[in-house]
């Protein structure tokens, strides 16, 4: 089959929230992402969306357009690290945010798998390294200013069937935060697994004690406790100190960042994001060195790909993702998505991603198409 790549296609997407959710010092309005398809000199179509960059979105499609397209166009999309390493130069532009960069590639990359799981009729989670189908899927709750108070939320999420929830926290003082997740706990249960997420919102001292506060409720895991001055430092004290395991790796941009947070000892688990780092070659390189440091991996948002990447590897632990609310796109635009059982995530055996996209919801938020295709 001939995967000569012969024209890049994108669609900017666009959705009004709800409402404005905050977390501990920020705030969101908008959920926004990229679909991008890869097509090919036999006829076959790679498809795929990654992140969720709101402000930034045009400019990313631009990169991808601008200066990945060109770089690709002629290339075999089956080569899928020679094409990650020609896309890599739109990440070197040191006067403009990585991020942008790192999403424009990773539309590529995320997409170019895609096409090369659709090419053998293998779907991406066995492709990786089919370790299960199935994973246990928690969720993004207890947001500062909800509608509801903690126990109509948790019964809503046992009520769904899921298997936990991430508790945002970091934006009052560790003894407000520490009664709101008590609160949790109480009415979610001890099988209902909870982690908690300050965003970077605490002093080292104020994670300390809000550690030391819930040290008898089932903590799962303790997500970016520190403010990000010197944060690999402070996690590694929060963990001896306040005898809880932490998770970060969703601001790291490589996996070189990821090996630092490891080598310092920093993480027990890594929930690396491959929409905001280049793709899921990179992050698959970070699940191989999580190995090595007996680190567990998670994945920051972005189900759509991360349910693949977890299910893949024996070291995979929750797959994550919001509610519709907060976000409608995961939740609107995949015809085929499954429902909850028990707390678990099936992936079907369709090829590639397996996942069929909602033209009718993708054309009421579409803000912009492009494409670019080979001279």
């Amino acid at each position: 089959m001939d995967l000569t790549i012969t024209a890049i296609e994108t669609e900017q997407v666009r959705v009004p929230l709800a409402r404005t959710y905050k977390g501990s010092h920020y705030k969101m309005t908008h959920r926004s992402t990229i679909i991008t398809r890869v097509h090919t000199a036999s006829g076959l179509i790679g498809e795929a969306y990654a992140g969720d960059e709101d402000a930034g979105l045009a400019e990313i499609d631009g990169i991808i357009h601008d200066e990945i397209a060109p770089a690709l166009l002629g290339q075999d999309g089956s080569a899928i690290e020679k094409c990650w390493e020609l896309a890599r130069p739109a990440t070197w532009d040191i006067l403009r945010d990585r991020r942008l960069g790192l999403v424009a590639c990773a539309s590529l990359d995320v997409t170019l798998w895609d096409l090369f799981g659709r090419s053998l009729n293998v779907p991406l989670w066995k492709l990786w390294g089919g370790y299960r189908s199935a994973i246990p899927v928690i969720t993004i709750g207890g947001y500062y200013g909800s509608n509801l108070t903690i126990k109509e939320e948790v019964e809503y999420l046992l009520k769904e069937e899921f298997a936990g929830m991430k508790f945002k926290i970091g934006g009052l003082t560790p003894e407000e935060d520490a009664k709101r997740f008590k609160e949790a706990r109480k009415v979610g249960g001890e099988k209902f697994r909870i982690a908690v997420d300050a965003n970077q919102g605490y002093s080292t001292a104020d994670a300390i004690k809000f550690s030391h506060l819930v040290a008898d409720d089932n903590l799962l895991w303790f997500e970016e406790p520190c403010q990000w001055q010197n944060d690999r430092r402070a996690m590694r004290d929060v963990r001896f100190a306040g005898g809880v395991p932490v998770c970060a790796g969703q601001s790291e941009f490589s996996a070189a960042g990821c090996r630092d947070l490891m080598e310092t000892g920093s993480i027990d688990f890594c929930n690396f994001d491959s929409s905001w780092s280049g793709g899921p070659t990179e992050w698959r390189k970070v699940a191989g060195m999580a190995t090595v440091y007996d680190v567990r991996m998670a994945h920051h948002e972005e189900p759509q790909v991360a349910s693949h990447l977890l299910a893949s590897i024996p070291h995979g632990t929750y797959l994550e993702y919001f509610h519709p609310d907060r976000d409608p796109i995961w939740h609107n635009i995949i015809a085929n998505r499954p429902r909850l059982n028990d707390g678990y995530f099936q992936l079907n055996d369709r090829p590639g991603l397996g996942w069929e996209l909602d033209r009718d919801y993708i054309n009421k938020y579409r803000i912009n198409t492009r494409i670019t295709e080979k001279k």
